[in-house]
């Protein structure tokens, strides 16, 4: 299994993963140009997908997904509250691409199984996914305003998280976003912050090579630099040693990662 967080950010989010059998893409935040450009520059084409897994409705993840759908005839996946609400936001998808994902369920191709589970965001039925193939895991958690022992319980032991390290909370508290928009952000709907990205990451990993890719960070309240660093410290005060077993990477809103094997 192979894969490479193609963007991520407040601007728009999409990740690719791959088996010999398989393509997916996860969410199509950006446009179809933009897309095509970053599938260009990990080698690969759109036109090879097996198909789309949609997360939840907001813009910032469905922002190319009809353009996209349509031009490669592409299946869409997602689960029918989703579905209802993006209706308006995608165009007309023909009846043969629309397949339903429900939540806290597992659908097979092949030898990879993915797994979706619920997260707690301000959407109508928000949800991520866990890629399974031959003993491998790979885990992509954005979005969500806490990681409940529930959640830590299905991502637990991931060879790769793409996990959410969104925001710095004194720079998010001092900073020029309203009153109600940093409310949002800091509740259990918003979105999680690199202090408790650090500790939730500190309870799922386990004691094997594992590779975090810090996602979705706010392009206001945030820093590469300054979340790495967060992460890394904390992770030292409950004994887990970057470098030792586990490997933090991070993720940007224009360039993708390397593609590399879970």
């Amino acid at each position: 299994m192979r894969f490479s967080v193609l963007a991520s950010g407040s601007t728009g989010n999409a990740i690719y993963v791959e088996t010999d059998e398989h393509a997916f893409l996860v969410d199509v935040g950006l446009s179809g140009k933009k897309m095509e450009q970053l599938f260009a520059k990990i080698g690969r084409d759109m036109k090879n997908l097996s198909g789309i897994l949609v997360t939840h409705e907001h813009g910032d993840h469905i922002k190319g997904l009809g353009v996209v759908a349509r031009k490669y005839k592409l299946p869409i996946y997602a689960n029918e509250k989703t579905w209802r609400a993006m209706e308006e936001h995608v165009g007309n998808i023909p009846l043969e691409q629309r397949f339903l994902f429900n939540m806290e369920s597992v659908q097979s191709f092949g030898s990879l199984d993915i797994e979706s589970f619920a997260v707690s965001h301000d959407a109508v039925d928000p949800m991520f996914y866990v890629f399974h193939e031959n003993g491998r895991k790979l885990v992509i958690i954005t979005d969500t305003g806490y990681v409940s022992d529930r959640m830590k319980g299905i991502i637990r032991g991931a060879d790769a998280f793409v996990f959410e390290s969104n925001h710095d909370i004194n720079m998010l508290q001092m900073g020029k976003y309203p009153w109600s928009i940093k409310r949002r952000i800091l509740s259990d709907v918003g979105h999680v912050s690199n202090e408790d990205a650090a500790v939730a990451i500190s309870e799922v990993v386990e004691a094997k090579p594992t590779h975090v890719y810090l996602s979705h960070l706010s392009k206001e309240n945030n820093m590469k630099e300054l979340a790495r660093m967060t992460v890394k410290q904390i992770l030292e005060s409950y004994g887990i040693k970057e470098g030792e077993f586990l490997h933090l990477h991070d993720t940007d809103a224009e360039e993708p990662t390397l593609l590399v094997t879970v």
